[in-house]
Parts: C-alpha cells; structure tokens; sequence
C-alpha cells in the first residue's frame, strides 16, 4: 500500500483541527464512520467527483505508517470505483501531517494539483 495518502479538508475543519490537534472528519466522515483518504494516483478523481467547485479547501498529505491499524484499506462504496480507499477509522493527529497546503480552484471547477500528484 501506499506510504503518503491525501485527503482534502475545508478550511474551517482545517482551522479547528489545528486548535485541537487532531482532524475529526468532514459530515461525510461522520456519516460513513471513518475518515477518508486518497493515494496520489486516486486524488484527482475524488476531487473532481466529490469536491468540484469547492473553493476552500486544503489538500492534507499524511504518512500513512504513523495511522496504525486504524489505517485500512478498502473498496468505494458499491464497488463504484476500481482499487483500494485508505479510510482512517479514528481522528487524524496531526503528528501523522506531513503538509498542509491550499489547494487552488480553476475557473473551470477543478482542482490545481502539486506536481507530485499525478
């Protein structure tokens, strides 16, 4: 598996889990029951499906061996899209950040990726 998952936070979330140390998940998050990431080769596909449009986001690289056993990885939700999910049934600390960096939004609705995202 993957040593570097993403996940891409709000703004506000962002804020308060740098006040609390840990990041507590997004309402989906709650709703599912556990945190969710992306490898860098699945990033670009979730944000454009989930994530589109959104201004306000940070993309959060976390290492994934600081994660445990809390740390697993599973198909998506009905099987709808091929692969693994790394999905983090527990807060994140923050001690398992790696980065934190904004994450621009393009005219047309999509997402700026770093380079190392592919």
């Amino acid at each position: 598996m993957e040593d570097r998952i993403y996940t891409m936070v709000r703004e506000a979330d962002w804020r308060a889990a740098e006040a609390a140390g840990a990041y507590a998940g997004s309402a989906d998050d709650a709703r599912d029951g556990f945190l969710h990431f992306s490898t860098a080769g699945q990033l670009r596909a979730s944000a454009a499906k989930h994530r589109a449009g959104v201004a306000d986001l940070w993309l959060v690289e976390v290492d994934a061996a600081r994660l445990g056993e809390a740390l697993r990885w599973e198909p998506a939700a009905g099987g709808s899209r091929p692969g693994l999910f790394p999905h983090l049934y527990a807060k994140l600390p923050l001690s398992a950040v790696l980065s934190a960096t904004r994450l621009p939004l393009g005219a047309d609705g999509l997402h700026g990726f770093p380079a190392q995202i592919p």
